[in-house]
């Protein structure tokens, strides 16, 4: 029977641990590898070959969704399941963007992990309900320009439309603009609205 070989990353090392114990007890599963930090997944996925990689979405040194990105490109037959607490959707858009086959929630009960990694090992994908729900009701804040960051920035410090025309050096009617088109992508339909996103998403600190 081919094992499909499974690297673990997560920087916690009992959520380690209590994978490797349960996974090793399926017979068509190997455990290959453990990473504490997303530089080691990278690592270890490079020296190892793994089928798929088990990935905690928060990690330091390299978040899931760099380390994704960093395997995926240097083996693209390497698959991955995300690993995700209830949180802002961005994280787990950004991965899946960077390659990552499925999410799923870290509650999530063993025998669905175990369906997960084996559905991606074959090809398929697996994306939990709870964290399509998450995906659909707080959709991820789509790529803002420079410019944009600049004024939302602004307009957390309380800057009328005039001061911003100062600070950036443009006319008033060219912050106008910049500020429709920043509702726009945000899909808010004021001041009030857009900053309280830009605080909840971490756009910007409050």
């Amino acid at each position: 029977m081919k094992k499909i070989r499974v690297l673990i990353a997560d920087d916690h090392a009992v959520v380690r641990m209590g994978f490797v114990s349960l996974l090793e007890s399926e017979r068509d599963v190997a455990v290959v590898g453990e990473a504490g930090d997303g530089e080691a997944a990278v690592r270890l996925a490079a020296e190892t070959q793994p089928d798929v990689v088990l990935m905690d979405l928060v990690m330091p040194k390299m978040d899931g969704a760099e380390a994704t990105a960093a395997i995926r490109r240097a083996n693209p037959s390497t698959r991955v399941v995300l690993l995700t607490t209830f949180s802002t959707s961005d994280g787990i858009s950004r991965a899946l963007e960077a390659g990552a086959d499925g999410a799923l929630l870290k509650n999530a009960d063993y025998a669905e992990v175990i369906e997960a990694i084996r559905a991606i090992a074959a090809g398929e994908t697996h994306i939990a309900p709870e964290v399509q729900k998450m995906l659909k009701e707080d959709p991820p804040i789509p790529d803002l320009s420079d410019r944009q960051r600049d004024i939302l920035e602004a307009m957390t410090r309380g800057l009328t439309n005039a001061d911003m025309a100062k600070m950036l050096g443009i006319t008033p009617d060219g912050v106008k603009f910049h500020i429709t088109s920043l509702f726009a992508k945000l899909g808010v339909v004021n001041r009030a609205e857009a900053i309280a996103l830009a605080i909840r998403k971490q756009i910007v600190k409050p």
